[in-house]
C-alpha cells in the first residue's frame, strides 16, 4: 500500500503550501459535497474549479471472509454560472484484499466514473426557515476495470435541501432515486439521508448523518444504510481537510469505512 498511500499524499502537502503563501486570495470560502453522504446545495460558482478527493479503507466481514478495499474517491467540480456546475466523480485506484481461511488474494483497479450536473435551484432564508436547494443529475459509466465496474449506464436523481437551523447548526436532506442495472434485469433503486452539522469554531466543522446510500430490494443488492461522523477543518478559504468514519447498519453494508480527505478551490 505504500505506492497507493504516499503519492497521494505528497500531492496533498504541495497543494496546501501552495495554498497557504495564498490563503485569503478567494473572496468565498470553500463549501465541500464531502466528507458527509448529503451533497451540499452549493455550487462552485462562475468560472471556478474545485477538487475533492480522499483516501478511504472500507472493512467489511461476512460468512468467514474479509474483504479490505481501500480507494482514492475524487469529485471535480466546474462552475458554468453561479447556480450551474458540471461534475465528474469517481472512487479512483482500488485495492482490494479478500482473505479466506487465512489466505489472502488482492485484486486492483480503478471504479466506474460519473458524470453530472448540480443546479442550485433556491437560496435559503432563516427568516422564513426555508430551505437552500439543489438538483442533481448524475449518469453511472461502466469505465471501471471489470471487477470493479457497475453494468451499462446508470442515471440517478437527487434534491437537496439546507436549513439553517442556527449561526452554528444546519440539517439537511437527500432524497433521489436511481436506475439501476445487474446481471438479470433494470431496477430502482432509492436514496433518502439526512445530515446535522455544527460548527464549533470559525475553521472546525463536525457532523452526524443517517445515510441510506441504497434502497432496495435483497435481490437488487439490499439497503446499504449507514451512521456517519467526521470533520472538516479549514486550512484557508480555499482548502479543507477533512476525516470521517462511516458504521454499516445493515447486513448489505460494509462493516465500518474510514477515509482522511483533502478540497481545494481555484
Amino acid at each position: 500500500m505504500k505506492r497507493l498511500e504516499s503519492q497521494p499524499l505528497r500531492l496533498i502537502a504541495l497543494a496546501i503550501l501552495l495554498a497557504c503563501c495564498n490563503a485569503y486570495a478567494e473572496d468565498d470560502s470553500i463549501v465541500t459535497d464531502r466528507p458527509d453522504f448529503v451533497e451540499s446545495s452549493d455550487v462552485v460558482g462562475r468560472g471556478k474549479m474545485q477538487i475533492e478527493t480522499s483516501i478511504s479503507m472500507e472493512n467489511n466481514k461476512d460468512s468467514g471472509v474479509e474483504d479490505r478495499t481501500y480507494t482514492t474517491p475524487t469529485l471535480i467540480r466546474a462552475g458554468l454560472t453561479d447556480t450551474l456546475e458540471l461534475r465528474m466523480e469517481t472512487d479512483g485506484h482500488v485495492v482490494q484484499h479478500t482473505t479466506i481461511g487465512g489466505v489472502t488474494e488482492t485484486e486492483s483497479g480503478y471504479s466506474d466514473i460519473a458524470l453530472g450536473v448540480k443546479w442550485h435551484f433556491t437560496d435559503g432564508d432563516a427568516r422564513t426557515h426555508s430551505p437552500s436547494t439543489a438538483w442533481l443529475l448524475h449518469v453511472d459509466l461502466d469505465t471501471g476495470t471489470r471487477q470493479f465496474s457497475g453494468n451499462g449506464i446508470r442515471p440517478s436523481l437527487r434534491f437537496v435541501a439546507e436549513w439553517e437551523v442556527s449561526d452554528v447548526i444546519a440539517c439537511g436532506v437527500m432524497p433521489g432515486v436511481m436506475y439501476d442495472n445487474n446481471d438479470r434485469h433494470h431496477f430502482i433503486s432509492g436514496i433518502l439521508a439526512g445530515t446535522c452539522g455544527k460548527q464549533f469554531t470559525p475553521a472546525l466543522r463536525g457532523f452526524v448523518e443517517l445515510a441510506g446510500q441504497q434502497l432496495a430490494s435483497k435481490d437488487d443488492g439490499g439497503n446499504i444504510v449507514t451512521a456517519d461522523t467526521g470533520v472538516t477543518w479549514l486550512l484557508s478559504k480555499s482548502v479543507q481537510l477533512d476525516a470521517s468514519v462511516q458504521r454499516g447498519l445493515t447486513n448489505e453494508s460494509p462493516d465500518w469505512n474510514v477515509a482522511l480527505g483533502f478540497s481545494m478551490k481555484f
